[in-house]
């Protein structure tokens, strides 16, 4: 095993002609991509002046331009066709009132893969109309379910999540440990912060978390890299932005060994199965057979989930599928309700 001193991997292309040459030179004639998007409730405030004071996630037919998840979600994945032979991309949510800081969504039912990049699209703009916004920030779930997609393929895998700022102060312990565990894997981690920020942690994840065998991370700020560059070529110069690091820490997995098909993995704890998705819940999700206008909510200081109604923001313990839970506001004793929804 090689053991490599941890060092920054500067910026240093010029074009994104630059930065496929470079990965092919390396020997990475494919990777494979998976997606996480940002449902945090602060989506709602973070484009006061970056998106003309608009949500950030506000869809087409109500706005003139596409929102800033779909631009980079299109982009990257345009870019990286030619790596990605399959076009099977899984895609995760988080941060709604679901997931919370602890768990996942996936984008299709049973934890599937879209198959294309226009299915990517399309579910986004399917989940995006009826998902519940929520918090707290964690990248630590999507971070361990990477872990565990790369744990069973032994292939390199790109992990592109689209944010709107920070992560909470509760969640950054679990995203940092995360991130210094996917450094034990050929994972590369590219963060594309849209909206105001600030991005400072994300400035740190990239450059000063020192506990890991390479630098992993890579933070891309979308509003920064569209005022410097105009028309189409912003385009590529967003790609060149998110790709930049990847031939450098794709050597540096080939360098530790990664690769080899029998070196020992190192110890893991499986993350909780990914919930399905919003509009399409799997059987046994806190959201599956619930009362329409209904939504779970992840109380994650007593560990289980509330019920809160989106139209009348009542709230009860038992699951509103019984008359009597809706009735009396509970089915059993239970710890007061929290009076709000935040992105905390």
């Amino acid at each position: 095993m090689v053991y490599l001193q941890y060092r920054e991997i500067n910026d240093h292309y010029g074009s994104y002609q630059e930065v496929t040459k470079a990965l092919r030179g390396y020997g990475m004639n494919s990777t494979q991509l998976i997606i996480g998007v940002d449902f945090t409730k602060s989506n709602d405030a973070k484009g006061a002046h970056s998106f003309g004071g608009k949500p950030l996630h506000l869809l087409k037919g109500k706005a003139t331009q596409k929102n800033p998840y779909q631009d980079v979600l299109s982009i990257i994945g345009n870019q990286l066709a030619e790596f990605d032979t399959d076009q099977l991309f899984p895609v995760y949510g988080f941060g709604d009132t679901v997931t919370g800081g602890s768990y996942l969504f996936s984008f299709e039912q049973y934890d599937e893969p879209c198959k294309g990049l226009g299915q990517v699209m399309k579910r986004y703009d399917a989940i995006t109309q009826g998902v519940v916004m929520s918090g707290p920030t964690s990248f630590a779930p999507l971070v361990r379910q990477a872990i565990k997609i790369v744990r069973e393929t032994n292939e390199h895998n790109i992990l592109l999540i689209v944010c709107d700022g920070w992560v909470s102060e509760s969640e950054r312990k679990a995203t940092e440990d995360a991130i210094s565990e996917a450094s034990h894997y050929p994972l590369s981690i590219v963060v594309v912060g849209v909206g105001d920020g600030p991005w400072d942690l994300m400035e740190k994840y990239d450059d000063t978390l020192r506990n890991r065998r390479f630098d992993n991370f890579q933070f891309v700020d979308y509003n920064t890299v569209f005022k410097e560059y105009p028309g189409d070529a912003r385009h590529l110069a967003l790609a060149c932005h998110c790709l930049m690091e990847v031939p450098a820490q794709y050597n540096a997995a080939k360098m530790l060994g990664y690769f080899n098909p029998n070196r020992e993995q190192p110890k893991f704890v499986e993350p909780p199965t990914p919930y399905g998705p919003p509009d399409n819940p799997n059987p046994g999700d806190p959201s599956h057979g619930i009362l329409p206008n209904w939504t779970p909510v992840y109380d994650s200081n007593h560990k289980t989930f509330f019920y809160m109604n989106k139209r009348t923001n009542e709230r009860v313990w038992g699951r509103p599928v019984d008359a009597h839970a809706l009735i009396n506001g509970t089915l059993y004793d239970s710890p007061t309700l929290p009076n709000a929804i935040e992105d905390y």
